[in-house]
């Protein structure tokens, strides 16, 4: 199988969850938004049936490639799932198929103990519990995570933390039970195996939720975005997760197959807006004509349509080559395609806000809330600029003599 042919099981699932989303996500974008302001950070009701309706249709956990706990998809054939889940801001949590729960159980299962896995992951799995991820600190440029600066200390069978931490996404959700956390465990050791990571239950004493940072004014309920800090935060030995030293091999292997799914949801994203941008040109007239006889627009369709294929194309290449040569070898493709894919679902996404004039910055469409999670997903899993000096640097090297 090479990237640009499906099997068999991922065509079925493409059009199984094709229709779930007409039937049951589209129509509920409007009630599940209602819930989230008049709940706030209880879950929407709405969003339990969906996920009740998935499970039923064995639309769940359809990620964790090269595992006995999902459904034993490879990237490859996930990626264009993760694309029809990104076309509504909430779907990817109705398939248990969202981050930061999907990077926290990749890690489980990658490299957690048996009583970890016992404890944490299979109730993940099940989506009766959720999580959250702790790396970034309000004190230090986290883009650079050599600078993370949370202790993370042993005290005889215990370790005990202390550092303050946000962007801690999932920390609102009333299921989050477990995060995560990235830490110093040894300042004087060699770079990269300075930190370390481990399991903290948020009921732990000295765990505070602090507060929830909004994203370009969304606060994103149920979900969230934490600040948290850990004040003399005890936790069993047991918790670290691997070893003391590996939180960058962990971070590694963590965040390659996250940045695959972000950017298939992002390359969605991208897809919808165009949808929507195309349906509202050939219903709107200005001047005397519809949008769709104005020039501008039908560049805006065009353009959009390139973009929109060459991204896709990218991230099917990247992930192919993570199924067939794996991660390490497709840091580059990784890379690419995380710096490609929101800048390209931004720049569709513009075109489409554009063409809806002041509806495309209301809530009445989803556009507005879909460009927040676009902008801040070049900042998120490492910054534009990190990935593209590396990517430099490995395009430099092979001239240098």
């Amino acid at each position: 199988m090479t990237p640009f042919t499906m099997s068999e099981r991922s065509q079925k699932l493409q059009k199984q969850l094709t229709k779930f989303m007409d039937d049951y996500i589209y129509p509920n974008e409007n009630l599940y938004e209602q819930q989230v302001r008049s709940r706030g950070f209880a879950e929407p009701p709405i969003l339990e049936d969906l996920k009740q309706k998935a499970r039923e249709q064995g639309l769940w956990n359809l990620f964790l490639p090269e595992s006995e706990y999902g459904a034993g998809l490879t990237n490859t054939e996930y990626a264009p799932l993760a694309e029809i889940m990104g076309r509504a801001y909430f779907a990817a949590e109705v398939f248990n198929c969202d981050a930061p729960d999907t990077g926290n159980m990749e890690v489980l299962v990658r490299y957690g103990s048996e009583a970890q896995k016992e404890t944490w992951l299979k109730p993940l799995l099940d989506g009766t519990i959720r999580s959250c991820f702790s790396m970034t600190e309000p004190d230090v440029a986290s883009s650079d995570a050599t600078n993370i600066r949370t202790q993370i200390v042993k005290d005889g069978h215990e370790y005990v933390i202390n550092g303050r931490k946000w962007w801690s996404s999932g920390a609102g959700h009333p299921h989050c039970r477990i995060s995560i956390i990235m830490g110093l465990t040894n300042p004087d050791g060699p770079k990269y195996e300075r930190q370390s990571m481990i399991l903290v239950p948020l009921d732990t004493p000295g765990v505070t939720v602090t507060r929830m940072l909004p994203v370009f004014g969304y606060d994103d309920a149920p979900h969230g975005h934490g600040e948290i800090t850990f004040d003399q935060v005890r936790v069993p030995e047991d918790n670290m997760i691997w070893g003391e030293g590996k939180g960058f091999a962990i971070a590694q292997g963590r965040l390659g197959p996250g940045r695959i799914h972000h950017s298939m949801r992002m390359i969605g994203a991208a897809e919808r807006a165009l949808e929507l941008m195309a349906r509202r040109s050939l219903t709107r007239e200005t001047f005397g004509k519809p949008l769709a006889d104005q020039g501008v627009i039908r560049q805006w369709i065009a353009q959009s349509r390139i973009a929109i294929d060459q991204a896709r194309l990218l991230t099917q290449w990247a992930a192919y080559k993570m199924d067939t040569e794996g991660n390490k070898a497709a840091r580059r493709e990784i890379a690419m395609i995380k710096v490609v894919a929101p800048n390209v679902a931004l720049s569709v996404l513009d075109r489409a806000i554009q063409t809806f004039g002041g509806a495309g910055v209301s809530d009445d469409v989803p556009l507005a809330r879909m460009w927040a999670n676009a902008r801040t997903l070049r900042i998120a899993d490492g910054p534009d600029e990190v990935h593209l000096d590396q990517l430099a640097r490995d395009e430099l090297r092979q001239y240098r003599s």
